[in-house]
C-alpha cells in the first residue's frame, strides 16, 4: 500500500512517467524490481516497530514491496486519490474491497451492465455470506434510487459497460450515493486516468484491472483499488495483508512501464476505434454500432461531458445471429480471438459465449448481449488493416 505524494501540479502525462519513483542509492534511471519475499531489520526493536505499525516501512512482500508501491503511487497520483492498493488481478481488487467494506446483512445495488465475472461473484460468492446484490439499468438514475434500500451500503458499476459502452452521469450517482450515506465504487478500466476520473466526479473508489489498458501489451494481470486513506489506505489494505491477494514486483514492474504510455496509447486507441465505428455504420452487413464517440450512440453528449476521449472499445451486432456472428470472428487472419482487451493487438469476442457466457440466457438478455453481438478491443495496428481483416468475415455474410 502506498500513500499518494504531492503532485506538485505536474500534468498526467508527468505523472505517468514520474510520480512514485524514489531512487535508491545506486541512482537508477529505470525503477528497479525488488525481488524479495522479506526484509532484514537492524535490531529486533526495529522488527517490532515495523509488525505494530509504529515505524514506516518494508515488512513482508505479501503487502509491502518497493516496485509494488512505486505502481501505486503512480496510479494513485494519475486517478487523484490519496491511497492506491495493488492487488494480483482486477477481480481481486473487487473481492478485496467487499471484503474491507461490507458485512453480512449489507446490500449491493450494482449495475446489470458489468463483467459476467463480477456478476456471478456477486450473486454466487458474496451472496453466500449475506451480502444481497440487486441489479439495475446502468443509466436509469430511477432505478438506482428505487433499488436501494436500508441496508444498502455500495453502488457498483463500470462505465463505459463492457460491452455495449453504456455510461450513466458519474456525479449524479454520487450525489445519490452521498445522500443516502452509500459508497460508489467505479471500475474504470476501459477509459483509464488518461480519459476519465471518476474520485474527480464524485466517486468514491476506483478499481482497475490492471491487465487492461494500464499493462497496454497483454503481460501480466494484476489490479488496484484507488481512493481515500481510510478506506483504501486502511480497511482495504488490511485484507491484502491479511488475505494476501498480492501483486508481484514483477507485474508492477510491467504496469509501470505500461503508465508510461498510458496518455498516448489511449489517444491512439481512441482515434483508430472512432474511425471503425464509423466504418461499421456504413457496412450493410452490421445491425447497430455500440461506440460512445458515435454521435448516433444515445449518450454521446454524457461521453463528451464526463471523457476527454471515447476510449479503445467497442460492439456491433451484426444480421443474423450466433452462427453469422461465429462466421465474423472465425474469417479474421488478424484479430486476435481472445477475450483479453486492452492490448496493442486488436481483439475480438464473441461475449454471449465467452466474457458472459455462464451468465443465464436471461440475464445476458436483460444486460442486452445478444447472440449476434460482437465486441472489438480497437489496437494500435493499421486502421485499414483492421477494416480489411473484418471485410473477410462480413463478405462471407453476403
Amino acid at each position: 500500500m502506498a500513500d499518494n505524494h504531492s503532485d506538485n501540479g505536474y500534468g498526467l502525462e508527468t505523472l505517468a512517467v514520474r510520480a512514485g519513483q524514489h531512487r535508491s542509492n545506486e541512482g537508477e534511471q529505470s525503477e528497479p524490481i525488488f525481488t524479495t519475499s522479506s526484509y532484514v531489520f537492524q535490531s529486533a526493536a526495529q522488527a517490532a516497530a515495523r509488525f505494530s505499525g509504529e515505524e514506516p516501512g518494508n515488512i513482508y512482500s505479501r503487502f509491502t514491496n518497493p516496485t509494488v508501491r512505486v505502481f501505486e503511487e503512480r496510479l494513485a497520483a494519475l486517478e487523484g486519490g490519496a491511497s492506491c492498493v495493488a492487488t494480483a488481478s482486477g477481480m481481486s481488487a473487487i473481492l478485496a474491497t467487499c471484503l474491507a467494506l461490507l458485512k453480512a446483512g449489507d446490500h449491493i445495488v450494482a449495475s446489470r451492465a458489468i463483467f459476467g465475472t463480477t456478476v456471478m461473484m456477486f450473486t454466487t460468492y458474496l451472496a453466500k455470506f449475506g451480502v444481497e446484490t440487486t441489479f439495475v439499468d446502468l443509466a436509469d438514475l430511477d432505478a438506482w434510487q428505487s433499488a436501494m434500500q436500508p441496508n444498502t451500503r455500495l453502488l457498483f458499476l463500470e462505465t463505459p459497460s463492457n460491452p455495449l459502452t453504456i455510461m450513466v452521469d458519474i456525479s449524479a450517482l454520487a450525489k445519490l450515493a452521498r445522500d443516502r450515506d452509500c459508497l460508489l465504487v467505479v471500475d474504470n478500466c476501459f477509459c483509464t486516468p488518461a480519459l476519465q476520473r471518476p474520485l474527480d466526479l464524485g466517486a468514491d473508489l476506483v478499481i482497475h484491472s490492471a491487465t487492461k489498458y494500464l499493462d497496454g501489451q497483454g503481460r501480466c494481470v494484476g489490479g488496484a483499488v484507488v481512493g481515500d486513506a481510510e478506506r483504501v489506505g486502511k480497511d482495504v489494505f488490511g485484507v491484502i495483508r491479511t488475505c494476501g491477494p498480492s501483486m508481484s514486483p514483477f507485474n508492477a514492474w510491467v504496469f509501470l512501464k505500461g503508465l508510461e504510455t498510458l496518455s498516448i496509447r489511449m489517444q491512439a486507441h481512441s482515434r483508430n476505434a472512432l474511425a471503425l465505428a464509423r466504418w461499421l455504420e456504413q457496412q450493410a452487413v452490421v445491425d447497430r454500432v455500440y461506440y460512445p464517440g458515435l454521435e448516433s450512440h444515445p449518450q454521446h453528449a454524457l461521453a463528451k461531458q464526463q471523457q476527454s476521449d471515447y476510449g479503445g472499445v467497442l460492439s456491433f451486432e451484426v444480421k443474423g445471429g450466433r452462427e453469422q456472428a461465429w462466421q465474423v470472428v472465425d474469417a479474421t487472419q488478424l484479430l486476435s480471438i481472445t477475450a483479453n482487451l486492452g492490448d496493442t493487438k486488436t481483439t475480438i469476442t464473441h461475449p454471449a459465449t465467452t466474457t458472459h457466457g455462464r451468465l443465464t440466457p436471461e440475464a445476458r438478455a436483460a444486460a442486452g448481449i445478444q447472440d449476434n453481438l460482437l465486441r472489438i478491443a480497437v489496437g494500435l495496428e493499421s486502421i485499414d488493416d483492421i477494416k480489411a481483416d473484418l471485410s473477410r468475415g462480413f463478405s462471407k455474410l453476403g
